[in-house]
């Protein structure tokens, strides 16, 4: 049988504890990640629990009588185990659907994981989802991404590009002061979005400081001035680009091109993915085609990420 709690920092250590040892979790779901933005959502995390051994975790946050997992994470869902069985992943989401309707729940907007973060087939909570409730795809936004071990060409601009760089000496290297990088990358948004990064400088160094092996800046720079950088963030088979941003110079120069050269050879060895995010606006209805051809000039190729709406039938 199936049992859940509410998540509160008395479980802070049998959460993260969990997290490690999943397999479907990224370090993005470690409470030292979800609760550094706490002030902005109402955590609502659930914990289950089989035979009083916790069995499976859903991060989530309560906003407008919605439960969503989680507005602030990119990704998210339930949390599953190596013992892990569908038929008690269906028990789990029959228990999220009692809980929700006790709680007068309206709805759940839930963000499936992307497989390849999976370092196992993880797939039961969409079955599980299809069978216990009304799902309804939302959202698919599609991000392109590179297979390490079986990398394809790059287009004729990139390779240019990546000749540039080498020939005017960009050099691309770790950096742990974010200060400079943050600077390119607010003016390079505010000047062609108008925004600001997620993340302010304060909380960029933060997470950082917490998790120093996983969050990690390359710097590009030419004679000892900086030219562009990339923050990726280091899960256990994918490497994530969360910010890239050049200079007009570093851009005239090709200096993103030499940063993903790095990463491509770079010492991860556990790491089988380049993902370079979504490219898609306005909940992916639509496409950026210039952002979308840069990355796939990098022999990246789609990778969807989806969004479902569960309603709760009362």
């Amino acid at each position: 049988m199936i049992t859940l709690k509410r998540y509160n920092n008395t479980y802070r250590e049998e959460w993260d504890n969990f997290i490690c040892n999943a397999r479907n979790a990224t370090f993005l779901f470690m409470r030292g990640y979800m609760d550094y933005h706490n002030d902005r959502f109402e955590d609502h995390s659930l914990m289950f629990y089989r035979d009083n051994t916790l069995y499976a975790l859903l991060p989530a946050n309560l906003c407008d009588n919605t439960l969503y997992t989680h507005q602030g994470l990119t990704y998210g869902g339930v949390i599953l185990g190596n013992d892990a069985t569908t038929v008690h992943v269906m028990e789990v989401f029959e228990c999220i659907k009692k809980y929700v309707k006790e709680n007068n729940i309206d709805r759940i907007i839930y963000k499936a994981i992307p497989w390849i973060y999976h370092l196992l087939p993880t797939e039961e909570p969409l079955y599980a989802m299809h069978r216990i409730f009304n799902m309804k795809l939302l959202e698919r936004d599609i991000s392109t991404t590179i297979c390490i071990d079986k990398p394809l060409k790059w287009k004729k601009d990139r390779r240019h590009g990546l000749r540039v760089a080498h020939d005017n000496g960009v050099t691309v290297c770790k950096n742990d002061d974010y200060s400079g990088f943050w600077e390119i990358l607010t003016t390079n948004l505010e000047q062609n979005h108008g925004v600001k990064p997620v993340h302010t400088i304060s909380e960029i160094q933060l997470l950082h400081n917490r998790f120093p092996d996983n969050i990690i800046l390359y710097e590009a720079r030419m004679e000892g001035i900086l030219l562009g950088g990339c923050v990726v963030y280091v899960t256990p088979q994918v490497v994530h680009t969360q910010y890239i941003a050049a200079t007009p110079q570093g851009k005239r120069l090709g200096v993103v091109n030499a940063i993903i050269d790095t990463l491509l050879h770079s010492n991860y060895p556990n790491c089988r993915y380049i993902d370079f995010g979504k490219s898609t606006e306005l909940h992916s209805d639509i496409l950026n085609e210039n952002l979308i051809y840069q990355k796939e000039g990098f022999g990246g190729r789609g990778l969807c990420y989806d969004t479902y709406e569960l309603s709760i039938v009362n």
